[in-house]
């Protein structure tokens, strides 16, 4: 069975979570005590010498980095859905996971970092700046379309989620972003989601 190894308050922890929810497929979750410096240890250090949560280990496969994590997932037990093979797709689906990793780490998830975890060493002025550029980006772009590309979920949308919808912890209100909130609604009610704290699952019907 996949063993995922993160934390509960994780954005990028919850990516995988998510993932796997929506794949549909089991796995066991594994907590690692950020707080306590549980990513630190021999033990963890030995699977992922970043020290870094998520981790995803499947049979003698080890997978670090959210995102790797997402493109891993989605080659080895999803569709041509989730990652496309051609070259075009397939371009358009990346160019979100670099954004992931770029203009959302130093907005919106850096200004939740300084205000939920008390990051000192974080420039606040600029992960807001930052902040309101990609939200607005987004938003523009998701004006006339129902997800971020090819007209139907990819990981692409699994990855950009979390942080966006996280937003508020770092004082980022989504209020005026109508169409980034029409777009979380609808992962919101894809099968098989899952939430986490901070992001709240549709109620049953």
């Amino acid at each position: 069975m996949i063993k995922l190894y993160g934390h509960e308050l994780s954005g990028n922890s919850y990516k995988a979570k998510l993932m796997l929810s929506l794949l549909g497929w089991d796995y066991q979750w594994i907590k690692v005590d950020l707080m306590t410096g549980e990513h630190k240890r021999p033990e963890f250090l030995a699977l992922n010498p970043f020290g870094q949560v998520p981790l995803l280990v499947d049979e003698n496969t080890v997978i670090a980095d959210a995102q790797a994590i997402l493109v891993y997932l989605a080659r080895q037990y999803g569709s041509d859905q989730w990652l496309p093979l051609a070259a075009l797709p397939l371009a358009q689906v990346m160019r979100w996971i670099s954004i992931t990793a770029g203009e959302i780490r130093q907005g919106p998830e850096s200004a939740r970092l300084y205000h939920l975890f008390k990051a000192a060493s974080i420039n606040l002025e600029r992960a807001n700046q930052k902040a309101e550029f990609i939200l607005k980006q987004l938003n523009d772009h998701l004006a006339n379309r129902e997800w971020l590309e090819l007209g139907y979920p990819t990981i692409a949308d699994v990855a950009v989620f979390p942080y966006v919808a996280l937003a508020p912890d770092g004082k980022i209100s989504l209020g005026k972003y109508p169409h980034i909130l029409a777009w979380s609604d609808r992962i919101k009610n894809l099968p098989g989601f899952v939430g986490m704290i901070g992001i709240e699952a549709p109620a049953a019907v």
